[in-house]
């Protein structure tokens, strides 16, 4: 088993800058310049898209730190592939101890059997207006998403672990 690192607390912000959600996890390692983390569901969370996440499902999240996305990969506790979700994003602020970043609504949902959907478009427009997101970070969320698709679609890291 690998070695895991400190703890890391993982902080969402939205365009406001007020935090959406932060939750803990263990620097596992890296690949090249992406940090890699694990995190561990303690309880069992029902969520709108992906249903019931149990106790115990294991987060493997991806951070690049030049890119406007980030990667989870979840596994069940039995270890088998639960699904991937990605998150369209600002890149994130990376520290010893935390990674901090705009989450900015725009998510895929990928499962095991390869279908995906595209999550929260609406939820994006509606607040790249309201905070007046600039022209150059409209084009890299569009860039970003077309990225996460290919990357998805062509098995490339972290789409190939």
């Amino acid at each position: 088993m690998t070695e895991l690192g400190p703890e890391i607390t993982v902080t969402a912000r939205d365009l406001a800058g007020n935090i959406k959600k932060s939750w803990n996890c263990r620097r596992l390692n890296s690949e090249g310049s992406t940090l890699i983390l694990l995190g561990e569901f303690a309880e069992e969370v029902e969520h709108s898209e992906l249903g019931l996440i149990r106790s115990g499902t294991l987060s493997y999240e991806y951070f690049f730190p030049n890119r406007w996305y980030n990667i989870f990969r979840f596994e069940e506790p039995s270890g088998r592939l639960r699904n991937w979700y990605c998150n369209i994003t600002m890149p994130p602020e990376v520290s010893d101890h935390a990674v901090d970043y705009i989450d900015l609504d725009i998510d895929v949902l990928i499962w095991p059997d390869r279908s995906l959907r595209i999550l929260d478009v609406e939820e994006y427009e509606e607040n790249a207006r309201k905070h007046d997101l600039s022209e150059e970070a409209r084009e890299q969320v569009s860039l970003a998403l077309t990225e996460v698709l290919a990357a998805f679609r062509d098995e490339k890291f972290p789409f190939n672990v």
